[in-house]
């Protein structure tokens, strides 16, 4: 199967941001790959609670949604919305930042809502507090397709390893990974989690990226690392898409999960054990 990762620069304009997916959309397929990735929240990236309650929409009537479901169909590939920013009917109002997994027939066959909140301090100037605006999530996904099994994760999830474990012990062989990352944290540690993740569950790990300074019609702009990623089972660094907005290519041989567990078992190598 040939994948393709979409590194964008979404805006705060879900309609922008379509016809830039559409774009990049048919240029993947005219580039050879039967499955598509797109970064977390492609439909809108905001700092401004207050736009996202303007321009969002539920799952069920979300346009950016319809429109990538018919595209999937259209061009008859698999299609991983990394995230999508949706309206939920909690009554605090938060929103939900969910996966999609679209098949060729452009039918909803996995959601998933990001679980890890990204409520942190990176710097005095740059804080972060995601669980303000979205709901996490309270179930980790496994989904089935014709060339191989995914666990899904959304950027933050990264860094809880016992989550991707339990994905690829539960049949996972592809961990999808798309991510907003900030720069900061993304030059210190996100080449060595993914790979980690890989390394520790003997799967592919797909990581599309946003990437650059995201235009802002409303409130703070924000800046992500880039550098989408594919990591192999044995924990090679595959595909780096760098800083450049931009489609990027990786043929994934379904075979090179088996060896790396093969070589390394250690998934059944878990042991239960006391304290501390």
């Amino acid at each position: 199967m040939r994948a393709a990762l979409l590194q964008m620069t979404s805006s705060d304009d879900p309609g922008g941001n379509l016809d830039m997916v559409e774009a990049m959309l048919a240029e993947a397929v005219a580039g050879g790959a039967g499955f598509v990735l797109t970064p977390e929240v492609t439909n809108c990236l905001s700092t401004s609670r207050k736009h996202q309650q303007a321009v969002l929409h539920h799952e069920e009537d979300d346009p950016t949604l319809a429109a990538l479901r018919d595209s999937a169909a259209r061009h008859g590939i698999w299609l991983l919305l990394g995230s999508l920013a949706v309206k939920t009917h909690d009554s605090d109002g938060r929103f939900a930042n969910r996966q999609f997994l679209i098949s060729p027939q452009g039918k909803i066959t996995a959601r998933y809502d990001k679980i890890h909140m990204f409520d942190v301090d990176v710097s005095p100037e740059e804080t972060y507090r995601e669980s303000d605006g979205y709901r996490p999530g309270d179930r980790a996904v496994v989904t089935d397709t014709p060339f191989g099994r995914i666990g899904m994760s959304i950027c933050y999830d990264v860094r809880f390893g016992r989550l991707h474990r339990a994905l690829a012990k539960a049949g996972a062989e592809i961990l999808t990974v798309p991510a907003a990352f900030s720069p900061v944290t993304g030059a210190a540690h996100w080449h060595t989690l993914l790979r980690a993740r890989a390394i520790e569950t003997g799967c592919y790990v797909l990581a599309p990226a946003q990437t650059g300074k995201h235009p802002a019609s409303v409130g703070g702009r924000r800046q992500t690392y880039g550098h989408s990623l594919v990591v192999a089972p044995w924990g090679e660094v595959l595909v780096d898409a760098g800083t450049e907005p931009g489609v990027t290519y990786v043929d994934l041989d379904m075979e090179k999960v088996a060896e790396a567990r093969r070589r390394v078992p250690a998934l059944t190598h878990d042991r239960e054990f006391d304290g501390p």
